[in-house]
């Protein structure tokens, strides 16, 4: 008897090539043409994204990733390169792991190919999405099965869909947050990143969306609930963190219009200067990897907003990123699923 020979696939998001406007354009458009993504019909998708969104926005985002870039590239890339050598360490002859971006480059394409021709007998999938979205999540795997679906011989496969509430994920998020000693701070922000209100409806469509109470409990129907997702996330954080009701808030940030997740974090911010709080700590647990909209809109745009509003500091807490703790966090996430069964 000998163990499954398996490959594990690891899935981030994705970064343009380099903070120049062709690159970011490129990007963009990959992105915003997902029917996931924009889910309007899809010649009104085309013509938004193609002849209005990016070619305006283009320009306008690569001053934001100039601003993000560092002498390593973007952090997103790098941080997840790093988890990639450091989890193969760890999983060894278990497994052997690849890394893929959504859009962009290493692309999943290219990924897949190398796994194919690999002959393996089990394949895992992990998108690096704490709380499952049609957005992020979903496209990931799509992506995967459209490719693999395509192929002649398909191997075992493994589809892991969240993991929001896997306490080895848990743990290390609080371990991450207390490093910066909540208890010093006016008032925490657990801030994740919206979504367009209709994105959630469909999730859970025989209950609006301004009837459930996801805010306070994880329903039945909402077990792949983006929203009861988040608000379940932090309940278990702040259990572990010990921290009271009055001490913390929940908001969604990087709204695209005023009909997308309520409340905003922009909004929290302001409304938390104006009563007089003065050092905030916001954290971010949508995100395993520190990137654009945490180092720029919460470490830079929101913590401008937040002094302009009369408040002192906001503090970003910085992500798991390629910390030992994450790169642990990740191999009991996965472990249940190299151990299954061997092969004659």
């Amino acid at each position: 008897m000998k163990n499954k020979k398996t490959a594990v696939l690891l899935i981030n998001l994705g970064t343009p090539d380099e903070p120049k406007v062709k690159a970011v354009r490129r990007y963009l458009s990959e992105f915003l043409n997902d029917r996931r993504v924009i889910d309007i019909p899809l010649v009104l998708q085309k013509i938004l994204v193609n002849l209005i969104i990016v070619p305006f926005r283009a320009p306008k985002s690569t001053k934001l990733y100039e601003r993000l870039w560092t002498e390593k590239g973007s952090p997103l890339m790098y941080y997840s390169v790093s988890v990639e050598k450091e989890l193969q360490k760890k999983l060894a002859s278990k497994a052997t792991v690849y890394l893929a971006m959504r859009y962009g480059n290493p692309s999943i394409g290219k990924a897949l190919l190398t796994i194919k021709n690999g002959n393996y007998d089990r394949l895992v999938i992990l998108p690096l999405f704490p709380q499952y979205a049609s957005s992020t999540n979903g496209t990931a795997i799509q992506a995967v099965m459209d490719q693999i679906g395509k192929w002649n011989t398909i191997p075992e496969i493994n589809v892991i869909s969240q993991f929001y509430d896997h306490p080895a994920f848990l743990d290390a998020f609080a371990e991450r947050i207390q490093s910066y000693h909540p208890e010093n701070y006016d008032h925490v922000i657990f801030s994740y990143h919206g979504l367009p209100n209709r994105h959630l409806e469909k999730n859970h469509p025989n209950e609006s969306i301004q009837t459930c109470n996801c805010e306070n409990n994880l329903p039945e129907f909402g077990k792949f609930c983006y929203k009861a997702a988040c608000y379940q996330t932090t309940r278990e954080l702040v259990s572990r963190l010990n921290l009271p009701r009055e001490k913390y808030s929940v908001s969604f940030q990087s709204r695209l219009s005023n009909n997308w997740m309520t409340p905003f974090t922009d909004k929290n911010i302001i409304d938390r200067a104006k009563k007089g709080d003065k050092n905030i700590l916001l954290t971010a647990p949508a995100f395993v990897s520190d990137c654009l909209e945490t180092i720029v809109e919460i470490g830079c745009e929101y913590k401008e907003l937040f002094m302009r509003n009369g408040g002192n500091n906001l503090q970003m807490v910085e992500s798991l990123n390629d910390s030992p703790r994450w790169i642990e966090a990740i191999e009991e996430i996965l472990n249940p699923y190299l151990e299954q069964g061997t092969e004659s």
